[in-house]
């Protein structure tokens, strides 16, 4: 079998069909993605091929072709290679599971021990995901694990109807990333309670390490028994989502540690089978769209055209076709999403009638969204004059004696209607007697409502059809409806139908309600029929997002919150999410933080914009990276903690194929950097001293705007953006592995992602002492019938060697100032070194050894004497091979220091 063994797929008709058949060979597939420097966004996917199309089988305008109105543009490719284990691959469909039927030995009533070892395309959905389990509805419930944006969750039934569980904290890993995960269950801990406590390792092999603190909780526990299949992958019946991507091994065991009872091994099967058993005599069967498989995803794209090319006498049909993963058709469309309230209010309340007034300068109407509703239409009012609510575009203005008026859909069905009318607004000052500031009107007993407000007072009244005034509620407004941005709303309810009336009304900004006043009348709630205001003595009236909804009993303050201020303050993560479940089904997104418990950036407002720039300023904001998912159309956002302090891939130098030169450019050297809050203050750091600081080799400035929560961040991040920018050290723009000629490179190498930390190890004499630490940036791709090349363009890793806690190699904070006291040979184990700034170095035996670096030599410091500023050091000579004297005032210092993170 040719070692790349690749495959392509074309999406027809809902079914992946394979076409490697046709494939020319002789050009095989170009496959690029990443970006080309560190300073800008993640470029595109891109990929080429040629297909034989004899008699114009690939066109989709071909009446003769079998493919003849089936290839549409933006067609869906899947390239696959062979690499590494058998797995089982859990696809999108539901139910893709393996299954053993129920064995006394699988009903465990005790201590439970439970493991999974995949590679989820998401392993932080927003639903939980099912993993495995023995679970059915009650009375038959027993246990299952899931993973969900929140971590690892254990489920468990004492009786086979009540339900317990437990969650860890997030699980620190990326989208497509193999991991093994572990949930203990000791219903009797020994102390009249009962532990639940999660592990992770890399491979079910081990070893594992706790995952957070261990979970106690007071009396003892026990599991329910029934007769169900025990499950791995989706779970039937039941509205979980399924595990998808690659599940390599589950295991159950009685008891902690204790007998296994059940050991799927998915990784030691043959491609192709659809059943085995395991150690543990378990018959397990796969079910739905499982497959077991030892093919790896390279690309998910679209095909972008179906070109034609022949030969003049008419034979040699070809298609040359280009692919492209999601972010060019993002980037295509230059079409700016609405503003954060326009959408929450449109799509997650669905209102009777809402009308933005966000209309332009020109305007005297405000539009409605919803079709069907006609717009609200504006006298004495000047649109787009005020844009300072942060989650909404500019606003107009209304003098006295304005009007807004409107019509409102009456819902369909014989009532009896409840409702909510809804205004924001802001004005200058309080006006010094009644003024109206929102009217409408309904067809129930109260066909007029209107609220009025003055300084210090605010009255809701309401009439009946002939005018009479059956509703005057008076009561106090304090300072605070006349300062910033409201929302004014009034809700009734009629309970059952009833004679009576339940009212409120309050005015609620971005932190709560200031006032809420509710009471009770007599009448019938009709339903709402029109805006009808007529605007009374306010001073600087603006206003907005009028909204009428539907239901009394919705959600009058939470609804609204958030989308007021534009989510400020929302972690960047979790504001990429939101925009992408927004966009579904067009997009999907998975997380990837390396700090799993840490929030991501907190995010300014989020202002109107086109999607794909949006997106992005969410990864410029935090410092992350947001790629496409190699095996989805799909994006996946890592952010700035899982570029940190990663374990590396080792690449032995062997294994390369030249051009690997280091290019030391100014492509990437930012020495004076300035960091703008949007809408804020901005911070500036400067790097004064040092060789790539200004007064060495002049000014290579930054003016960077950011969506930042608070102006205190920007001058952390600009002097962040400071280090990264003048860290001394060259780029490696190809760093090509010929997989073919190394096939045991393959599963480390077809796993690499954009951000991923890459070692160099056994570098020849003539190089820098090794090993060479790089962050992939871009990665490029030939496959063809016997060969497999990639070429990986690469940046520094050492910015990203921050500081961890407590570590014994990372935990240590570098020299302020030292250097030799005194000259030593070539061959010399004792220095005498001097703190000349700073505390002096440690000289506990338990911090030892400590690995110092002088003049590129780098030592162990075995011990280290002495209480004053000059100390004495035991050191072994030469650990990265260098050998060399050096004199006295060489700097000495540690030799990988670590550093501050953001």
């Amino acid at each position: 079998m040719p070692v790349p063994d690749a495959r392509v797929e074309l999406q027809i008709s809902g079914v992946w069909t394979d076409v490697t058949h046709h494939v020319v060979q002789s050009t095989g597939v170009q496959l690029d993605y990443g970006r080309s420097d560190e300073v800008r966004p993640v470029d595109p996917g891109t990929g080429s091929l040629t297909l034989l199309s004899p008699d114009g089988l690939y066109s989709d305008s071909n009446p003769n072709s079998q493919y003849y109105g089936q290839l549409p543009r933006n067609t869906p490719i899947r390239i696959s290679c062979t690499a590494g284990e058998t797995y089982m691959r859990i696809n999108d469909a539901t139910e893709d599971r393996a299954s053993t039927p129920h064995h006394s030995s699988l009903n465990i009533t005790g201590d439970l021990d439970v493991r999974f070892d995949g590679a989820l395309d998401d392993w932080r959905p927003d639903s939980a995901t099912f993993l495995m389990g023995k679970w059915a509805s009650a009375p038959n419930a027993t246990w299952y694990l899931y993973v969900n944006v929140l971590g690892l969750s254990l489920v468990w039934s004492p009786n086979g109807t009540a339900s317990s569980s437990r969650t860890s904290v997030p699980l620190p890993v990326g989208p497509g990333r193999r991991l093994a995960v572990r949930a203990t269950l000791d219903v009797d801990n020994g102390a009249s309670g009962h532990t639940v406590t999660f592990y992770t390792a890399p491979t079910l092999a081990g070893p594992w390490t706790q995952l957070g603190p261990a979970q106690v909780t007071a009396g003892t526990t026990s599991i329910a028994t029934n007769t169900t299949d025990l499950q791995v992958g989706d779970i039937g019946g039941f509205s979980f989502l399924a595990p998808v991507g690659e599940v390599y091994a589950a295991e159950v065991r009685n008891g902690i540690g204790g007998t296994v009872v059940a050991v799927p091994r998915f990784d030691q099967q043959n491609a192709g089978a659809t059943g085995f058993t395991d150690s543990a005599g378990r018959a397990w069967t796969l079910q739905d769209h499982a497959t077991i498989t030892d093919r790896r995803t390279r690309a998910v794209h679209v095909v972008t055209g179906w070109p034609l090319t022949w030969h003049r006498s008419g034979s040699d049909v070809r298609a040359p076709i280009e692919t492209a993963g999601v972010l060019r058709r993002l980037g295509q469309g230059r079409k700016g999403l609405d503003s954060a309230l326009r959408r929450r209010i449109a799509r997650w309340i669905p209102p009777v009638a809402y009308w933005p007034c966000e209309d332009g300068s020109d305007a005297t109407q405000a539009a409605s969204p919803i079709r069907g509703v006609r717009p609200l239409s504006f006298t004495k009012a000047i649109f787009a004059s005020d844009d300072t609510l942060a989650g909404s575009a500019a606003l107009p203005a209304v003098d006295t004696g304005g009007t807004i008026i409107g019509s409102v859909p009456v819902p369909a069905g014989p009532g009896p209607f409840e409702w909510s009318v809804h205004l924001f607004y802001r004005v200058d000052s309080a006006p010094v007697s009644d003024a109206e500031i929102l009217s409408w009107r309904t067809n129930g007993g109260m066909r007029r409502w209107r609220v009025l407000m003055r300084a210090g007072q605010a009255t809701l009244q309401a009439f009946d059809f002939e005018n009479t005034l059956l509703l005057n509620e008076t009561m106090g407004a304090p300072a605070e409806v006349f300062t910033g941005w409201q929302r004014l709303y009034v809700r009734v309810q009629q309970p059952g139908g009833g004679p009576t009336l339940n009212w409120n009304i309050a005015w609620v900004n971005a932190t709560g309600t200031y006032s809420y006043t509710a009471g009770t009348t007599t009448s019938s709630a009709g339903a709402v029929t029109q805006i009808a205001t007529t605007v009374g003595g306010f001073t600087g009236l603006r206003v907005g997002h009028v909204t009428v909804l539907p239901d009394g009993s919705l959600d009058s303050g939470g609804s609204f919150l958030g989308a007021d201020t534009g989510w400020l303050g929302e972690p960047a993560v979790d504001r990429l999410r939101r925009l992408a479940a927004e966009e579904s089904p067009a997009l999907s997104l998975a997380a990837w933080q390396g700090n799993g418990s840490q929030a991501t950036e907190y995010m300014g407002s989020q202002r109107p914009g086109v999607l794909l720039d949006v997106l992005q300023e969410c990864a410029d904001s935090d410092g992350g990276v947001l790629a496409e998912n190699p095996t989805s159309l799909g994006l996946v956002y890592r952010d700035r903690t899982s570029l940190e302090m990663q374990s590396p891939v080792v690449i032995p130098y062997a294994a390369l194929t030249t051009p690997f030169t280091p290019t030391p450019d100014d492509q990437r050297l930012r020495n004076d950097c300035t960091v703008e809050r949007v809408g804020g203050s901005s911070a500036r750091t400067v790097l004064s001293t040092g060789p790539l600081s200004v007064a060495e080799v002049g000014q290579y400035d930054e003016a960077v705007p950011l969506s930042l929560a608070t102006d205190a961040r920007t001058e952390q991040i600009a002097a962040w953006r400071l280090h990264m920018g003048t860290w001394d050290e060259a780029r490696y723009p190809q760093v090509r592995i010929m997989l073919h000629r190394h096939p045991e490179l393959i599963p480390a190498v077809s796993a690499l992602r954009v951000g991923d930390y890459v070692q160099i190890t056994g570098t020849p004499p003539h190089m820098p002492p090794g090993p060479v630490d790089l962050i992939v940036q871009r990665i490029t791709e030939t496959i063809k019938t016997h060969t497999w090349d990639v070429v990986l363009a690469c940046s520094p890793a050492g910015p990203w060697r921050v500081g961890i806690y407590d570590s014994a190699t990372r935990g240590r904070a570098d020299t302020s100032g030292s250097q030799l006291a005194s000259g030593v040979s070539d061959t010399a184990t004792s220095l005498s070194v001097t703190t000349t700034t700073g505390a002096r170095w440690t000289v506990d035996p338990g911090e030892m050894p400590i690995d110092i670096a002088i003049g590129g030599e780098e030592m162990q410091a075995t011990a280290i004497s002495g209480t004053g500023s000059t100390q004495t050091f035991a050191v072994i000579r030469s650990t990265n091979g260098i050998v060399k004297a050096h004199a006295a005032g060489a700097a000495v210092s540690l030799a990988r220091p670590s550093y501050y993170a953001l």
